[in-house]
């Protein structure tokens, strides 16, 4: 039984994953009232019944967040080395997530770039995120993630770190690595923020 559980969810979080990539493609191809629920389902192959079975909407399809990644988030946190800070635990996490959905990202900003109205949407699933990463930075820390500081200082570096690097990622035409942008800007973090050089900074 157990393994028949564990074939169905891998199936369910596949079905998942084509329905998020279907809607991307056609949310970066064309706007968002061009685009339906039902071409969402023809092009991952599966019926409208079974596409609000994963998502309430083309918009949360497109840009919402993913229950099972919050929660593979989370663990993958808590499970890393407890001799290792909660930035450095951060940055390891994050970064190997990036690497995971390294081929949405630029369809994800073609669909923002098409349409801004999504924005808000975007930052509310970060929120979601983010809110994982104070658990889990409590939870290695023996803190109360609603009371004690830290661990909302701690994650609120390392998605401003995030976001800044996605920002600048965009402005450079999408042509660089995004994990090369993000190491960097964790490694400016870790130094303390020094101001750097001019000329050097439009250099790296």
């Amino acid at each position: 039984m157990a393994e028949l559980s564990g074939r169905r969810e891998r199936k369910k979080l596949t079905t998942h994953q084509l329905l998020r990539s279907a809607a991307l493609r056609l949310g970066a191809e064309r706007c968002l009232a061009d685009v339906t629920v039902e071409e969402i389902a023809e092009e991952a192959d599966v019926s409208v019944r079974t596409f609000y079975d994963h998502f309430r909407s083309k918009e949360d399809a497109m840009i919402g967040f993913d229950a099972y990644r919050v929660d593979r988030l989370r663990v993958a946190l808590v499970e890393r080395p407890l001799g290792e800070s909660p930035l450095d635990a951060l940055h390891t996490v994050l970064r190997m997530m990036l690497e995971e959905s390294s081929f949405e990202w630029p369809l994800r900003m073609k669909v923002i770039a098409k349409n801004p109205a999504l924005l808000p949407r975007m930052f509310t699933s970060f929120i979601v995120y983010e809110r994982a990463m104070i658990e889990a930075v409590a939870a290695r820390t023996g803190l109360d993630p609603d009371h004690d500081l830290y661990p909302a200082v701690v994650t609120a570096v390392a998605a401003g770190a995030l976001r800044a690097s996605l920002t600048v990622w965009r402005a450079r035409g999408e042509r660089e690595d995004l994990t090369e942008i993000f190491d960097t800007a964790f490694t400016r973090v870790a130094h303390g923020l020094v101001e750097p050089d001019p000329v050097r900074e439009r250099e790296a």
